[in-house]
């Protein structure tokens, strides 16, 4: 226990993926140099996967994400570890016969993405960090109370003071600052569980990232690398609560035959499954980002369905918005905590944030529902975009993170 305060130019609380990240984005730039940034992780070391053994936690990295990551300087580091590039996309209605076929050619790229599993992310993130000599990583360690006046002050639970002027929170969906700080949101449950595994198929996944989409929910094969010529996939199958339990209380031999079944055996058998995790889904979104001296990023701001797989990408998007605004302050010698600063960022992430939560409510109630109208319009619907090359560009360039 540490009674005296430590004074920091920065404090961010959470090391995940966007915290790390941030942290990294910032200590780079040239006029960094002299901060002190202090960087607070409640949970201990990641472990590390390799060979056929692979995180249940997979993001798709749009290539927006992937050039932010190459900027900050890890996405080599990445790669050589263990990433999947996937060319195409395929979308189906599950209650109907439609789907829309997406391929990378359609927008003259190489790939539309790479499935990539968080703990490769995150250790190369790690690496990197270990590089900059002002960030002072502070783990295992919680924030338990702060007061905000002419700085932030902060409790930590080991009873460590820290004081900073200004406070980032990427702690997540269930974000301790953002409960501290009184910010409020609006959130409702989804009533649906995410169901996260590995599992081995008969049949190549053919560089694609496959979505069939159910009135019960959606189901994502998404590519991970071969090993020892056996072919693997990440799955999140998203499902009301009543039909995840089920399926959480199947031996993995009855797991494999309903989920090949629910997939339609696009890929042959589901021959092995690993662990099992089943996530309740909730929608929240702070009704503001920022305070004096406190700003929100990724989850803690914004917590999105998984059907698109776009929350980390918005959580990136906050990542190099945020470090941009806090360059621009460097530059121009404004204090980090100015409230232009502040406001720049969240006029440039909220509304976006927004509008894709709004799309994927929208597109969660469009294939949820019973009625044979709605199906039959979005048939109709699905057919007739597979046949609009021009407005599919549009959609492609969208899910890769590009204008």
């Amino acid at each position: 226990m540490n009674n005296a305060i430590a004074h920091y130019d920065l404090v961010i609380v959470g090391a995940g993926l966007v915290g790390a990240s941030l942290a990294c984005a910032i200590a780079q730039q040239k006029d960094a140099a002299s901060l002190r940034i202090a960087l607070v992780e409640a949970g201990s070391e990641s472990q590390e996967f390799s060979g056929e053994h692979f995180d249940p936690r997979v993001v798709a990295l749009t290539q927006a994400s992937q050039e932010l990551l190459h900027k900050i300087g890890v996405w080599d580091e990445i790669v050589r570890v263990r990433a999947c590039a996937y060319s195409d996309m395929h979308v189906w209605d599950g209650e109907g016969t439609a789907s829309i076929h997406f391929n990378c050619a359609e927008v003259r790229a190489n790939h539309l993405g790479h499935i990539v599993e968080n703990s490769v992310i995150l250790h190369a993130l790690r690496k990197k960090i270990t590089q900059y000599s002002q960030i002072t990583l502070i783990q295992p360690a919680r924030v338990v109370a702060l007061n905000n006046g002419s700085g932030v002050e902060m409790t930590l639970d080991n009873g460590d003071l820290m004081s900073t002027n200004l406070l980032i929170a990427a702690d997540g969906a269930q974000s301790k600052v953002r409960e501290l700080a009184d910010f409020e949101t609006r959130e409702w449950d989804y009533g649906h569980k995410a169901i996260v595994t590995t599992v081995q198929t008969e049949l190549p996944h053919q560089a694609t990232a496959w979505q069939r989409f159910m009135r019960t929910g959606p189901l994502a094969f998404l590519p991970l690398p071969s090993v020892n010529q056996k072919h693997f996939c990440s799955i999140v199958w998203s499902a009301e609560l009543e039909l995840a339990d089920e399926l959480m209380r199947l031996s993995d031999a009855e797991f494999c035959m309903r989920l090949g079944s629910a997939f339609e055996h696009k890929l042959g058998n589901v021959l092995h499954s690993a662990e099992r995790f089943a996530i309740p889904l909730r929608q929240r979104h702070a009704k503001t980002y920022i305070q004096p001296h406190i700003v929100l990023v990724g989850d803690a701001a914004h917590n999105i369905h998984p059907l698109a797989g776009q929350g980390v990408n918005l959580g990136l998007l906050d990542v190099a918005a945020l470090a941009q605004e806090i360059e621009r302050a460097l530059v121009r010698k404004i204090p980090l905590n100015d409230f232009s600063i502040l406001r720049r960022y969240q006029r440039q992430r909220l509304a976006g944030n927004l509008m894709m939560m709004s799309a994927m409510e929208a597109f969660k109630r469009l294939f949820g529902s019973n009625s044979l109208m709605l199906t039959w319009l979005r048939n109709s619907g699905m057919r007739q975009l597979n046949s609009i090359t021009e407005l599919k560009k549009i959609i492609v360039k969208a899910a890769m993170g590009l204008h």
